[in-house]
């Protein structure tokens, strides 16, 4: 399918490695130029170039945490009037919530819901003025369901979600879309920290944590980066404009609800 995509700039954060090169690798691969971003720079050179190398399409690269003010007018500078959004951060690391403090919780709010909105608020009206936009955030499963050591990361992604929720509705007609993309168990660095927590917590191996994981999981294995980019894709496309406000959920069954 074509997804309308051809020469449309993307500003996808978080993109050097892991859901966001998922996301990355897929509008690339849907025509768009890309914006990528990331804190290593080895593995930012490293996607950009592969990118480049598939898909040749323009990339450039922003050296920068994007939580930062200073790294998001990177962002915005090279690419002052982008068509889509993917919004993705690094949450905080899994810990008993007992042990947060103030500060630690601050920190956790800026990342995963204060730093969204802020560059949904930079280009959210360029979008409308000239009719068509995609702001996808990356949230996580943990919005629905509970998963022990992530609440404040949890909390954040839930206060980003209900934020977005109205604010949705008001540009959907002039062809700007939000929506949220919740991650299950998928096969990145973020679980692996996840699984090494619990299984800690469970006193077992890692190995065999993963393993318990896997069979709770209805699909039986883990998602890849590769297929939540294609569902990201799409979402950007120009085929999803009657689509807003919505939480995609992209994990293999897990979440049992029937609505």
């Amino acid at each position: 399918m074509d997804l309308g995509l051809k020469g449309k700039k993307a500003i996808v954060c978080a993109s050097s490695r892991g859901l966001g090169r998922g996301c990355a690798m897929a509008l690339a691969d849907a025509g768009c130029d890309l914006v990528l971003n990331g804190r290593d720079p080895e593995a930012l050179a490293r996607t950009a170039t592969e990118i480049r190398a598939l898909f040749g399409v323009d990339v450039i690269e922003i050296l920068a945490d994007v939580s930062t003010p200073e790294g998001q007018k990177k962002l915005l500078a090279a690419c002052p009037q982008p068509d889509i959004l993917v919004n993705n951060n690094g949450g905080p690391p899994p810990r008993d919530f007992r042990k947060l403090d103030r500060q630690a919780m601050l920190e956790g709010v800026t990342q995963n819901m204060i730093t969204p909105i802020e560059l949904i608020q930079a280009v959210i009206d360029g979008m409308a003025e000239r009719g068509f936009g995609r702001i996808v955030n990356i949230t996580s499963l943990s919005v629905y369901m509970s998963i022990p050591g992530l609440d404040l990361s949890s909390g954040a992604r839930a206060g980003l979600t209900s934020f977005l929720a109205g604010v949705a509705r008001t540009v959907v007609n002039r062809n700007v879309t939000i929506n949220n993309m919740l991650p299950g168990k998928l096969d990145t660095d973020r679980i692996r920290n996840t699984t090494r927590f619990a299984a800690e917590k469970a006193g077992i191996s890692e190995a065999e944590y993963a393993k318990r994981q896997a069979t709770e999981i209805p699909a039986g294995r883990l998602g890849t980066a590769e297929e939540f980019g294609k569902a990201c894709a799409f979402l950007c496309s120009a085929h999803s404009g009657y689509i807003t406000g919505q939480n995609l959920r992209i994990d293999g069954g897990l979440y049992s609800s029937a609505f």
